[in-house]
C-alpha cells in the first residue's frame, strides 16, 4: 500500500482533532457529574477569605532588594515612590 503524503497529513491532524473533541467532552461530562455531587461547594467558594495583612515597610524592602539585585546596584540608591497592586 502506498499512501500519499497528504493522506497520511490528513488522518494524523483528524486523529488529533477527534481526540481533542473527545477530551472536551468527557471533561464537560465530568464537570457537570462532580458539580451535582458538591451542593454545598458552591456558597463556600463565594465568600472571599479576608488576605493576609502584609507590612508595608516589609513590602518595599523586598520590592527595593529585588529590583537592587536585578540592577547589580546597592539598595541605598533605589527610591520607592508608590507601590500600587496590580
Amino acid at each position: 500500500m502506498d499512501y500519499s503524503i497528504i493522506f497520511v497529513c490528513l488522518m494524523g491532524m483528524g486523529t488529533v482533532f477527534f481526540g481533542l473533541v473527545c477530551l472536551i467532552v468527557l471533561t464537560t461530562l465530568l464537570g457537570r457529574v462532580c458539580g451535582r455531587d458538591h451542593p454545598s461547594a458552591a456558597p463556600a467558594a463565594a465568600v472571599p477569605e479576608a488576605a493576609p495583612a502584609v507590612d508595608q515597610q516589609e513590602l518595599i524592602a523586598a520590592i527595593s532588594a529585588a529590583i537592587a539585585e536585578d540592577l547589580g546596584t546597592d539598595i541605598t540608591g533605589i527610591r520607592i515612590l508608590s507601590v500600587k497592586k496590580l
